[in-house]
């Protein structure tokens, strides 16, 4: 045996609470987005605003996740990656103690963006096990990360319900520091250093532009319909929001180390998945703002006057049902191949987006959408990270992965902010609810979002891809779960 190897073999090996401690890091990133949709009507009844104002609390964690997860992912790249673990961790902590105190919706809504900022947890947490473990203990941990984040955000909804429903909203967010607490502990004992890594360069220019530009435009969004949508504060907003998102594009392509390689989207597959991406990501969350809102309006307002902890409930079925897709999916995927599995998915999800906007007489019927809408996103992401994969080169894959998160959360914050202003503009005046035709509304834009899914990737190449590597593979499906919230 020479030095070396004996050097390697009386190295340590990762710490025995390294897994459970990765495993905790994603159940804080289900936490995290369980503390949104339900909780909406609590919130704005709390703070004597809008269910309109109120949506901002679910909103802008989903804006700062698509903006900080590739800062996050950057940064977590280089030999930092520890010390970027429990800045976020403590970035977290900070917001959940900001929206735990009774300091009215402005705070609350700051300390949801901080929260926001968690977002990119998972991915690092994923690639720690990919360094730090080996072998099959390596692959598993993967896989067990990101069942944790679909079936923890689902199972998440219902408990942060209950414990808003017995102590209030801000018990809900005091569960969410103290979760950020002990994983911020957890973590400062057990999580490994990274290796001696050349550090990257982060694109803060590619930041804040991206940043400016969701901003604005999500905040014109929102505040169209009682600003005005041709008042001057709109206008004006929209046209600083395509000014600093083309310059965004223009900067992505000529940056050398761009936040996200946009060069990545070029082709007729690798576009086909990005673009699918942002529309189903706003099919999503059309329907996850909405159905928690319905469940919880009085009957007299067309709602099922339910509490938070049923209207939690109400989303469970889309959490189960979609990680079971996922799994289904990845298999339909290899025998016949994205240009049937997508197409599919798009018609199964407009399935469930139509049967939410023309059957709510139940409440059941608010069960049996969120079902099928689980059922086509699950299978919709699933499906993606394949496509990507057989799309650009090997080396590439991690950067065309951020891209299509990117987007996605994009397309979670487009659908949760239009969700809001689509009912804002139901509701008549002098009314605190929406009519049922803003529902019916919702669920027409949904079905017109996979519409353009369908077509879109109905005109992908007939033949066979290439096979990926088995690496790319296990890349790809890592990035496939979890279709409803921030797990990549």
């Amino acid at each position: 045996m020479t030095p070396v190897d004996a050097q390697r073999n009386l190295s340590p090996g990762p710490p025995a609470a390294l897994v459970p401690v990765l495993v905790f890091l994603a159940v804080l990133v289900a936490v995290i987005s369980s503390l949104g949709a339900p909780l909406v009507p609590a919130i704005a009844a709390a703070n004597d605003v809008s269910v309109a104002d109120a949506q901002w609390s679910l909103t802008i964690a989903l804006l700062v996740g698509a903006v900080a997860t590739p800062v996050i992912g950057r940064l977590g790249d280089g030999r930092h990656r520890r010390t970027v673990v429990l800045v976020v961790l403590a970035v977290v902590l900070a917001g959940s103690v900001l929206a735990a105190l009774p300091l009215g919706l402005g705070w609350l809504i700051a300390g949801r963006g901080l929260q926001g900022v968690g977002m990119g947890l998972t991915p690092l947490a994923i690639a720690t096990a990919r360094t730090a473990l080996s072998g099959e203990r390596a692959r598993t941990t993967v896989a067990a990360l990101s069942v944790t984040v679909a079936a923890g955000v689902g199972l998440g909804y219902p408990l942060t319900g209950a414990i808003a429903e017995l102590g209030g909203i801000h018990a809900a967010f005091w569960f969410g520091a103290a979760a950020s607490a002990v994983a911020l502990v957890a973590a400062a004992v057990v999580y490994p250093p990274s290796g001696d890594v050349p550090p990257r360069r982060l694109d803060l220019l590619g930041a804040a532009l991206l940043g400016t530009g969701l901003a604005t435009a999500l905040l014109a969004l929102a505040e169209g319909e009682s600003w005005g949508w041709t008042s001057p504060a709109v206008l004006g907003l929209a046209a600083v929001a395509l000014v600093a998102l083309a310059c965004w594009v223009v900067w992505q392509l000529r940056a050398p180390a761009p936040l996200v390689d946009l060069r990545l989207a070029r082709g007729r597959d690798a576009a086909t998945a990005h673009g699918t991406a942002l529309l189903a990501g706003l099919s999503n969350y059309l329907l996850l703002a909405s159905v928690p809102r319905l469940a919880q309006e009085p009957e007299s307002a067309g709602g099922f006057g339910t509490s938070i902890v049923v209207a939690g409930l109400v989303l469970l079925p889309f959490s189960l049902a979609s990680f079971a897709a996922s799994r289904v999916a990845a298999r339909l995927d290899r025998s016949h191949g994205p240009r049937v599995v997508l197409p599919l998915a798009a018609l199964v999800l407009g399935t469930g987006q139509l049967l939410f906007a023309l059957l709510r007489d139940e409440l059941w019927q608010l069960f049996l959408a969120s079902t099928v809408v689980g059922l086509g996103v699950g299978t919709m992401f699933a499906a993606l990270p394949g496509l990507i994969v057989r799309a650009v080169p090997t080396s590439e894959t991690g950067s065309a992965m951020s891209l299509n998160q990117v987007l996605r959360y994009v397309g979670f914050s487009l659908g949760s902010a239009l969700s809001a202003t689509v009912l804002e503009a139901a509701t008549p005046a002098g009314s605190a609810f929406p009519a049922g035709s803003g529902y019916t509304t919702i669920g027409l834009i949904g079905v017109g979002a996979c519409v353009a899914v369908g077509l879109l990737t109905a005109v992908l190449p007939t033949r066979t891809p290439r096979r990926p590597r088995e690496g790319a593979a296990v890349e790809a499906a890592d990035a496939g779960v979890a279709p409803h919230g921030p797990a990549r």
